[in-house]
């Protein structure tokens, strides 16, 4: 398996239950989209593929290895074999886009290549043809203080296309785009995935574009896997029940929410 977890669960040190009793397995080269609710664990569980969050208990492989059996070095070799696709690309603003494009692959250089790089770019076409498959080529020498904030989603995801790794994880990839250029880029983004055998998995809010784009569909709700199925097998009733409630959150109440219960994790 490329991605697999059995009964995880992940408390933060606040307390707050974030995944509980999590049993997931993803082949290599899946393609696969989570969706939920604001604060049903989407991004708790990318981080968790990702090893920038330890789990409370249970078993986590990625890349078939557990990262958290690793010495550091070995997690770090790990993470290198895995690109990062972030709703607000952490991107320096006054760096150009073509030195945030190859920093994709600063993980797998030498530290001399990477230093020479942050002064004159060494693969200044490699960065254009990443750029070029999201219409984003014209701006390769600008600097990303320049460009909107749809198009800084466009360098980061062209990043993680340069990276070439085995495993692409993506947080809401496209939420500052319309839903024409959305659309758009996850067909992109899927296409690569699929012609170089990449294992994908993004966590997406509008349902729409997850139905379109992605063979499977896992629905995440309170911490916890409500489905995983193809999207010719959702039924909009399960849709309504994944996402009930969630419009009401900001409104208006005559009386104070009862004092939320916390369950910690069974490990």
């Amino acid at each position: 398996m490329s991605l697999s977890l059995h009964g995880v669960g992940l408390a933060h040190a606040n307390g707050r239950v974030a995944l509980s009793d999590i049993d997931l397995h993803i082949r290599p080269g899946e393609r696969v989209a989570i969706i939920g609710p604001s604060g049903a664990g989407k991004t708790s569980l990318l981080r968790l593929f990702a090893t920038a969050l330890r789990p409370s208990c249970g078993q986590l492989s990625v890349l078939e290895q557990q990262p958290w059996q690793l010495s550091a070095r070995q997690r770090q070799r790990l993470r290198a074999r895995i690109g990062l696709i972030h709703q607000t690309p952490p991107l320096p603003p006054r760096q150009r886009v073509v030195t945030a494009v190859l920093a994709g692959k600063l993980g797998q250089w030498t530290l001399a290549r990477s230093l020479f790089s942050l002064l004159h770019p060494v693969d200044t076409a490699g960065a254009a043809a990443a750029l070029g498959r999201l219409d984003l080529a014209q701006k390769l020498f600008e600097r990303c203080d320049q460009l909107s904030g749809g198009q800084l989603q466009r360098v980061g995801i062209a990043r993680a296309l340069y990276q070439a790794p085995e495993l692409i994880l993506a947080d809401e990839p496209v939420s500052a785009m319309d839903p024409l250029l959305a659309g758009h880029t996850l067909g992109v983004l899927n296409r690569e995935a699929d012609s170089r055998g990449l294992t994908l998995l993004a966590s997406l809010h509008a349902v729409d574009l997850a139905l379109a784009h992605f063979p499977r569909i896992i629905g995440l709700r309170d911490g916890r896997i409500v489905f995983d199925l193809p999207p010719a097998a959702i039924k909009p009733a399960q849709l309504n029940a994944l996402y009930v409630n969630e419009q009401l959150q900001a409104a208006p109440t005559s009386t104070p929410p009862p004092q939320q219960i916390l369950h910690i994790p069974r490990c």
